[in-house]
């Protein structure tokens, strides 16, 4: 079912919002009359923030307005109306999007993106939300949606007590006018003679009018000091119940997106969108710029009208909290969308993006912020906390293309500015804290702006910190940076000064780590064994009993990526997971998805437990202990020497290198030796979608033998009964040489050395009819070393002359 059909099945609050998506900017019809055009476009090779796909998108943008144009020719004249929606939108596309394309691919992928959203919430269709964690967090916005309903209704009531107040006041100071001008009337009758008889008949009409406004406006300015105090409580209610609703979204959901953000480095679920958490902040900023206003019309009001207040004032404070509300969420909500990258390399690009959630509703896109990106180091992080001031000058190195202006995208309402070509040119080092490598050393980008709300009223001076990164100058470097910064990812804590890490953690908290990494870069996770390997090696323990839990064991970062593996290796724990990791990842993904790759497999076990127990040509694959990043085949066969014996033999490591020149799949379909794969599944079911397609044979238009690889085991003759079929004719057959088993297998060709000169044979040089053709004599008199008396016993002169039967199978 499209999407768009999907879509129009919403109701209630999912409807609005989709309804919402859509005005002036994309009009709902464009997306209803070319639905599955839309939908069939590809978005996800069009990124709007990368310059460079500016094309793809200007390429959307004219199918679309060709499109419009369609659609208003195809319409009669009845369709008058809609003829004329299809040719204002077409122009209107043109005009807006002409001069950048990009903008009208981001609104369209936010609206693709948020309808497939509620779509998934309403039906049910993500998994995820049935899970205990969904329940929660369905739970948690539910509480937070209720704490914004009772707020804004706080709000309307001081809102609605504040006019009331001020009608009142209004009325107030009229009486007051009016017992001003009883007075002066009252004055003005005590200086008329006292014969008068009309001086104390008036007189005392104004001295009884003026009693009751006197008596009047004391009781209105009662009214008005307790209606002041009731608000003023009221004010503080709300205020408390904004700091409780405030604290929970900054610092626990903005807080937890940031952790989500980091582990997302390690390979976790990619963090949540931000609509969600931009709602709530702009919805919290609107509450508290009319609660501030709802102050200062307090505070006017006071100063129109002063009465003396018994105890204390609390509208100073109250003033002062709200304020501190607003500059908190302000300074908060300024956040990384988009991490530079956490491993940096000198003089290579980089990009990020910078955001400030609640820019669009305080209306900060006014008069565009500029933003500025410097590095520091750590001691300067921990400085910036303490609020130290650092000097502009003052940072670890220089970036280029580091300022950018933030810019408004009313489709989205997202305030924000991408850095598309940021270079690190250089870094300035601190000094080392004891053992400490560069490999070791973190810095953090920092993004810095200021900007003003209300007509510069308010100022604000932001900024916020990349997560850890570590600087590189050499590709060498990139797996000890990794390390460091895993371990960071996966062991920071919430609110840390800059970039503490515990010295050791249990190995159930690594293994978790490794996990995520293993699984992020490779598909398939690692299992229970997997890990119980690891632990083991980690460990330096050999051999450890099946009931051997390591979970709660202290694992320190010296043993992860500091001290040798073991006393004979010169690689840490680490760089040798990272080795298999990426030779997996490179080489052995498909295979290692199918379980066809055990990899972590002792080989003491592999030996004594799991291949002398099968038949004789049963494989497996471990990774080397050895080598960072090998693979070995281990099988099992007779011992040549000692027929009556068996024996397991493993093949000298096969690395990125070797696999660059034939893949694993080819390799094990090169040797006879290897029959079935541990336990018992025959190799050609296991690999051979991963063998090397078949091709026709080329026409020799050139003069030349195409020529094969192939790998072989030197020394191990193959199997007296080998029950393997070469049912793969672009494979060759194997061939034997002098070398031992565990040396690495050689890569040969089919033909010899002078296959250049022999591919000159043509057709006619062969036998019709299968037989050995005749060699002219001068051949092999041009060529006296080719004569059968120089050539070893084991070589058919016939074979390498390319004259072969006309029934057997091409090379």
């Amino acid at each position: 079912m499209a999407l768009w059909a999907q879509a129009q099945t919403l109701q209630g609050d999912a409807l609005q919002q989709m309804q919402n998506l859509y005005g002036t900017h994309f009009p709902i019809e464009v997306r209803h009359y070319f639905a599955h055009w839309i939908e069939d476009q590809p978005w996800q090779d069009i990124d709007p923030d990368v310059r460079g796909h500016e094309g793809k998108a200007r390429m959307i943008l004219d199918a679309l307005i060709k499109q419009l144009q369609y659609k208003y020719d195809q319409l009669s004249d009845t369709d008058f109306l809609l003829r004329l929606k299809m040719k204002e939108i077409a122009d209107h596309f043109t005009k807006n999007y002409g001069n950048n394309p990009l903008d009208l691919v981001r609104i369209i992928k936010h609206c693709i993106a948020t309808e497939q959203a509620l779509v998934d919430q309403a039906t049910g269709l993500n998994q995820e939300r049935m899970s205990a964690e969904v329940t929660a967090r369905s739970e948690t916005n539910r509480k937070i949606s209720e704490a914004f309903q009772l707020l804004k209704q706080f709000t309307q009531e001081t809102e609605n007590d504040l006019q009331v107040m001020q009608q009142k006041q209004e009325f107030f100071v009229i009486q007051y006018q009016e017992s001003i001008r009883l007075q002066a009337q009252l004055q003005q009758v005590q200086q008329q003679p006292a014969q008068d008889p009309t001086r104390v008949l008036n007189e005392t009409n104004l001295n009884k009018k003026k009693g009751e406004v006197d008596k009047l406006l004391q009781q209105e300015a009662h009214q008005l000091l307790q209606m002041r105090i009731t608000l003023a409580e009221k004010h503080r209610t709300t205020f408390h119940h904004l700091s409780e609703l405030q604290q929970r979204i900054v610092e626990e959901e903005l807080i937890q997106w940031k952790r989500r953000q980091q582990l997302a480095g390690n390979g976790g679920p990619q963090e949540e969108t931000l609509d969600l958490l931009q709602q709530w902040c702009e919805a919290l900023a609107e509450i508290i710029w009319t609660n501030r206003q709802q102050i200062k019309r307090v505070e006017m009001q006071r100063q129109q009208l002063p009465i003396q207040q018994p105890g204390p004032d609390i509208l100073p404070e109250l003033s002062t909290t709200i304020t501190a509300l607003l500059s908190q969420l302000v300074t908060s909500t300024f956040i990384i969308e988009k991490q530079p990258p956490q491993v940096l390399k000198t003089q290579t690009r980089f990009q990020a993006s910078v955001r400030l959630l609640v820019g669009g509703k305080l209306n900060v896109h006014m008069n565009p912020p500029n933003v500025k990106a410097t590095i520091i180091s750590e001691n300067q992080a921990r400085a910036l906390l303490r609020n130290e001031r650092i000097k502009d000058n003052d940072n670890s190195g220089e970036i280029l293309n580091n300022t950018g202006v933030m810019e408004y995208h009313q489709a989205t309402r997202i305030l924000g500015v991408t850095f598309r070509n940021m270079q690190l040119k250089r870094i300035k080092r601190p000094e080392k804290k004891g053992q400490e490598t560069v490999c070791e050393e973190k810095f953090t980008i920092l993004f810095q702006s200021q900007f003003s709300v209300g007509g510069n009223e308010l100022v604000f001076q932001v900024r916020t910190m990349s997560l850890p990164i570590v600087v590189i100058v050499h590709g060498n470097q990139d797996s000890n940076a990794w390390a460091t910064i895993l371990w960071d990812n996966a062991f920071a804590e919430a609110n840390r000064s800059p970039f503490c890490v515990p010295a050791e953690v249990t190995w159930r908290q690594l293994e978790g780590a490794l996990n995520c990494k293993w699984t992020y870069v490779n598909g398939r996770p690692l299992s229970d064994s997997n890990m119980k390997y690891l632990a083991a090696k980690a460990f330096n323990i050999n051999n450890p009993p099946e009931s051997e839990d390591f979970g709660q064991m202290k694992i320190s970062w010296s043993q992860f990526n500091k001290e040798p593996l073991q006393p004979n290796r010169s690689f840490t724990f680490w760089q040798w997971f990272d080795g298999v990791m990426e030779l997996t990842k490179k080489n052995l993904k498909g295979p290692w998805e199918d379980g066809t790759i055990l990899g972590f497999v002792n080989k003491d076990r592999a030996r004594d437990t799991m291949l002398m127990s099968k038949q004789n040509g049963t494989f497996l694959l471990r990774f080397s202990d050895s080598e960072i990043g090998g693979i070995t085949i281990a099988w099992v066969a007779q011992d040549p020497n000692n027929p009556s014996e068996r024996q397991v033999w493993n093949l000298q490591p096969f690395t990125t290198r070797d696999f660059g020149i034939r893949s694993l799949a080819d390799r094990i379909h090169d040797l006879p030796h290897l029959v079935n794969l541990y336990p018992d599944i025959p190799k050609d079911e296991a690999f051979s979608k991963y063998y090397t397609p078949v091709r026709d044979k080329p026409a020799q238009t050139d003069g030349y033998v195409p020529a094969a690889l192939k790998a072989t085991v030197e020394t191990l003759p193959p199997p007296v009964a080998s029950p393997m079929t070469y049912d793969n004719p672009n494979t060759p057959h194997p061939m034997e040489g002098p070398a031992s088993p565990t040396e690495k297998p050689t890569i040969m060709n089919d033909m010899s050395p002078d296959s250049e000169i022999l591919g000159a044979c043509g057709p006619a040089d062969f036998d019709g009819n299968g037989g050995e053709a005749d060699m002219p004599e001068d051949f092999l008199s041009e060529f006296p070393n080719l004569a059968s008396d120089n050539l070893p016993d084991n070589i058919d002169v016939n074979k390498l002359l390319g004259f072969v039967d006309k029934d057997a199978k091409p090379f």
